[in-house]
């Protein structure tokens, strides 16, 4: 899980400048494609994200497990919300 989320924000980073437009002068709608291209990579990261905020956040830096001795639960002191109490 953890090495399928890095490869798509090596993915994500890759297209974020899109050097294949540079010197291209084409206009869609009076605005420049090249900035068309970033509306839709901006749409694209957001959706990414929220993706990875409601599946995987922590993954990685989180373990998941209890306190040494086993004598706390993983998720005591978090509230659903997730605010710590």
């Amino acid at each position: 899980m953890l090495w399928g989320w890095i490869v798509v924000a090596i993915g994500l980073c890759a297209l974020t400048v899109p050097w294949f437009l540079w010197g291209d002068a084409t206009v869609v709608a009076g605005i420049p494609l090249w900035l068309w291209w970033h509306v839709g990579w901006m749409g694209l990261a957001a959706l990414v994200f929220r993706l990875f905020a409601r599946r995987a956040w922590g993954l990685g830096i989180e373990s998941g497990e209890g306190s040494s001795d086993g004598s706390t639960p993983p998720n005591a002191g978090v509230d659903p919300g997730g605010e710590r109490r």
